[in-house]
């Protein structure tokens, strides 16, 4: 920790080791060797006369020591280019492989190649991620599938749901998430070898004018690194369009986080269902009592910070010149990995939420209580009329004594006593356990435990089933 410095709190404090690695300089840098070794072996198979020793020189230093990036450092101070202050130190390194490094390419040959690389190891992670926060929603939603609960519509109380059948609607934004994290992670185009503006024309000339071995060099290069779609046209750099789209798969992650969070800051609020809270968190400095939903808001502050950021890939590819402008490359560093590290925490966060969701049946049920007579007047005019009643009067007396129960209940609290009024009433014909049966819970949530079953078995379960290794391991501690 360097304390008179600004240290980003995604690292710090928010994202995972794991996540962070991946956007690390020696990951980067030794992911810059790993694509060098890649062209000059696709060089020497296809007849330029690289040495055997180059190759084997540069396969045993693939990722950097210290000492190598110091060097690379104190290059890059004279040279003022990155890449070429790597090629300086990678050289010193492993001098048999000097002349023979990054022949043909231009920066973009490591620095797209690396961050296509990158991009498609954090999206696996991401994916590994939302598998492990899918499954303990559904072991969640599967065990309170039967738990009717308050619906809610404008925060108004309206038809029961269940606890189950509400998680299942945010399980639902979660599997959309997993399908497109995957579809972009697939879908990612390698760059290859393209050379200045994409024409490949530096490698036809490296090959005597051979155009055909410039394309197999494209094609070996790509399959080297594992891709097995690559661009058959670009400028220098690939289409940032493939960062807008990753960004976007990244904004609706956030937005289904976002939206998980504050509902259960509201069932929170509602002393339903709370996030974790352990035997030793002060929620407040001020008042001892209170048990803030810190992670749920820390949620929504993160998926705040990707919505915004997101659109940033969207502007950088739209303000791309021709075939190459490098007005992209600060806000590439800053917008590509934060948004990711950001990701991942807010992935870390709601594990740990909802691996620990506490429910509070009896509050439920009270609060169901209460907004139930009111949900079970149609159901009690039925009955009612069955037995002879006037269907045009009792709906006016079921006003009146709803608007009075109403009444009541907002100057003095207690029990909503609209049944008991109505069960009273000689009108309805009816007796208290008619009335009752006529309000059971049971008969307001439609069918809502049969869609959590047939949701997770159509859904959730195969998802699970071809997933299983993500679920391996302990979940990340959340640092705060």
């Amino acid at each position: 920790m360097n304390a008179d410095a600004y240290e980003n709190p995604l690292t710090a404090r928010y994202a995972s080791a794991e996540m962070s690695a991946l956007f690390s300089a020696r990951h980067k840098f030794a992911t810059w060797r790993r694509l060098w070794l890649a062209l000059a072996e696709g060089e020497r198979e296809l007849g330029l006369p690289i040495p055997e020793a180059a190759i084997a020189a540069l396969a045993g230093r693939l990722v950097p020591t210290d000492e190598e990036l110091a060097a690379a450092e104190r290059y890059e101070r004279e040279t003022k280019h990155d890449v070429m202050a790597q090629i300086h130190a990678l050289g010193d390194a492993v001098p048999e492989a000097r002349a023979f490094l990054h022949l043909g390419a231009t920066s973009a040959f490591v620095g797209d190649n690396a961050d296509l690389l990158v991009l498609r190891d954090a999206l696996s992670l991401l994916e590994r991620r939302v598998v492990r926060v899918i499954s303990r929603l559904a072991a969640f939603a599967r065990e309170h599938a039967d738990l009717a609960c308050t619906g809610w519509t404008h925060f108004q109380a309206a038809q029961p749901t269940t606890v189950g059948k509400r998680a299942c609607l945010w399980l639902q934004d979660l599997v959309l998430d997993h399908h497109e994290l995957e579809r972009r992670a697939a879908e990612l185009r390698f760059l290859g070898c393209k050379g200045a503006t994409g024409t490949q024309a530096s490698f036809v000339a490296l090959f005597g004018g051979d155009a055909e071995k410039a394309d197999r060099l494209d094609r070996r290069v790509a399959e080297k690194m594992g891709f097995p779609k690559r661009l058959l046209v670009s400028g220098q750099t690939y289409t940032r369009k493939q960062d807008a789209l990753v960004l976007s798969a990244l904004s609706g992650l956030a937005s289904s986080a976002s939206k998980f969070a504050h509902d259960l800051r509201l069932l929170q609020h509602l002393k339903e269902v709370e996030e974790p809270f352990g035997a030793k968190q002060v929620g407040s400095s001020a008042m001892p009592y209170k048990r803030n939903p810190m992670k749920c808001e820390r949620m929504n502050a993160l998926a705040r910070w990707i919505l915004t950021t997101a659109e940033n890939g969207s502007w950088t590819h739209a303000t791309q010149w021709l075939e190459r402008t490098l007005d992209d490359s600060a806000n590439r560093r800053l917008a590509l990995a934060e948004s990711f590290l950001a990701a991942d925490a807010l992935l870390v966060l709601q594990e740990a939420v909802v691996d620990g969701l506490v429910v509070h049946p009896e509050v439920i049920r009270r609060r169901l209580a209460e907004e139930l007579p009111f949900l079970a007047t149609e159901n009690v005019l039925m009955a009612a009329a069955k037995k002879g009643g006037d269907r045009q009067v009792l709906h006016e007396r079921i006003r009146v004594h709803a608007q009075a129960a109403g009444d009541r209940l907002k100057a003095a609290g207690g029990e909503n006593d609209l049944l008991e009024r109505i069960a009273a009433d000689p009108a309805f014909g009816l007796s208290r356990e008619e009335v009752a049966a006529a309000a059971d819970p049971r008969l307001f949530v439609g069918r809502a435990p049969a869609q959590v079953a047939e949701f997770l078995a159509a859904e959730v379960d195969p998802l699970l089933a071809a997933r299983a290794e993500a679920l391996a391991g302990r979940a990340v501690e959340v640092k705060v």
